[in-house]
């Protein structure tokens, strides 16, 4: 789909860290605001994991792996990744878009997943930028599961005390 190029309504972030979820031990990227407490966390999977932990880590590879292959892609097609933009949280499941451009033509929109799109922007130098309107539901979405599981309170001051409070070594391999 073709778009225009905005940041209106949403929120430019940076990767803050990469860690596993000590309960069920899942990578978890979080997303933060260069300035201020705004967080987002998302769970993603182990082989985004690894494509988001080898390039925040500059750790070289033999071979491209499929984000080096996307941007190299990109590059060879007259395109570059514009920005990246966490555009939508239905229930658990967040939603991505690519922004790419293309000289002399209409920047291009694609779906993606945050994962990937985050991978591939960390790759290309390209803004992450999360809608303010996925922000405030994922700050909400703590209490809103501890609410529909029965527990009393919610409180997601909770959860990011119990995260705030866990050393290093709670995380193993996904330390940052």
């Amino acid at each position: 789909m073709t778009c225009r190029k905005t940041s209106m309504g949403t929120i430019a972030m940076k990767v803050a860290r990469l860690c596993a979820d000590p309960v069920t031990n899942m990578p978890v990227v979080v997303l933060a605001a260069p300035r201020g407490r705004t967080e987002v966390s998302i769970y993603i999977g182990l082989v985004e994991a690894a494509a988001i932990a080898s390039e925040l880590e500059k750790i070289p590879l033999q071979r491209p792996m499929t984000h080096d292959l996307m941007k190299t892609l990109l590059a060879e097609c007259g395109g570059k990744v514009a920005q990246v933009t966490v555009r939508d949280l239905r229930g658990d499941t967040f939603y991505a878009s690519i922004l790419v451009e293309r000289a002399g033509q209409a920047p291009v929109e694609v779906d993606a997943r945050p994962s990937d799109a985050i991978a591939l922007a960390l790759r290309s130098g390209a803004p992450i930028r999360v809608a303010r309107e996925v922000v405030e539901r994922a700050k909400a979405a703590p209490a809103d599961a501890a609410r529909a599981r029965g527990a009393e309170g919610g409180d997601p001051a909770l959860y990011r005390e119990l995260l705030e409070t866990l050393s290093d070594e709670a995380f193993g391999k996904w330390k940052m």
